[in-house]
């Protein structure tokens, strides 16, 4: 699995592209974006009180920068604090939870200073959000066009006709394609798949500058979850999204990421790129969430104690073969 995972990197970040890069950026252009900081976050810090009044960290000292147009990833097991970060971002902790250090900018302006109704505003039209799980974030009682309406009527002069219109614009730019039909489907006539499309028809449809994504296709198939990949992709691609996508998923972070943040309790542990970080991991946390060892290993019949600790490396036998084998030297 992380041979293919290195492979799937070094193909998307590989010399070619490092050397096209290069030579754009020589002519004066900007390849894969601005180079703006969009968002940036400095010390943040988030805290929850216990029911005994005693504060828990969530998110300690957090900070980072998200370019305009960058795919960042935000690689961490469950309950490192990666959703209470993404939820610090917006404005939409809970009751419970309170930043206690830190600034959020947002084209520069910190976004700690707004109040209630400027913050209502910037979601959705400049910062949007995705959950992982599509049913909560629908309404089960409405049609889902008209939730993807709304949204664009709340941001924009959408009403009415028009608002109609865009809202079967964006669910035909999300994938579905008999948006009349779905325009009219309740949310629970959907499959999870449709339901997250539908999710992310709504987060673009007032074409904000940066989508937060947190674990948006952990609880599909794995066929929808490499379609929902795919098509977080192009969508980034075609409308220049900065994406902040929170996931334990490396396969998904692999596909999509320029720049991988490690979090681990509440911490960023390590930052570089994919090939960097799943490659060359530096710290012990980032080095364990990688599979050790070698792929076959559960199977085989002459497996050795340093084949589950280790990966062979290729070795070179006679008549030009090579094997990746520790009983062949490797």
């Amino acid at each position: 699995m992380l041979d293919q995972l290195l492979a799937a990197v070094a193909r998307r970040h590989g010399a070619p592209r490092i050397a096209r890069r290069a030579e754009w950026a020589s002519r004066g252009g900007v390849p894969y974006h601005s180079r703006v900081a969009l968002l940036e976050v400095g010390d943040l810090a988030v805290e929850y009180t216990s029911g005994s009044g005693h504060g828990v960290v969530a998110v300690d000292g957090i900070s980072f920068d998200l370019d305009a147009g960058e795919v960042v990833g935000l690689l961490g097991e469950s309950g490192c604090g990666k959703t209470t970060l993404l939820l610090a971002l917006l404005g939409l902790l809970p009751p419970e939870a309170r930043i206690v250090r830190g600034t959020i900018r947002f084209r520069g302006r910190d976004l700690r200073t707004l109040d209630a109704r400027e913050r209502r505003r910037m979601r959705g039209a400049d910062i949007a959000i995705v959950f992982q799980e599509p049913a909560l974030a629908l309404n089960p009682v409405r049609r889902v066009g008209s939730q993807v309406a709304e949204v664009i009527h709340a941001h924009r002069d959408g009403g009415g006709r028009r608002g109609r219109d865009d809202a079967l614009s964006m669910l035909a730019e999300v994938g579905l394609d008999e948006p009349d039909r779905f325009y009219e489907a309740y949310p629970h006539e959907l499959s999870g798949g449709q339901r997250q499309r539908v999710v992310l028809a709504q987060a673009l449809a007032c074409r904000p500058a940066v989508l937060l994504a947190d674990e948006p296709t952990a609880s599909l198939d794995s066929t929808t979850q490499a379609e929902l990949r795919a098509l977080l992709a192009r969508l980034q691609a075609r409308f220049g999204l900065a994406v902040l996508m929170a996931s334990h998923d490396l396969g998904a972070l692999a596909a999509l990421a320029r720049r991988v943040l490690v979090m681990y309790a509440g911490r960023l542990v390590e930052a570089g790129t994919p090939l960097q970080v799943f490659g060359a991991p530096l710290h012990p946390y980032s080095l364990g969430r990688l599979p050790a060892g070698c792929a076959f290993e559960p199977r085989c019949a002459d497996r050795l104690a340093v084949c589950a600790e280790r990966r062979p490396d290729p070795t070179a036998v006679p008549e030009g073969r090579e094997v990746r084998c520790f009983k062949h030297g490797g």
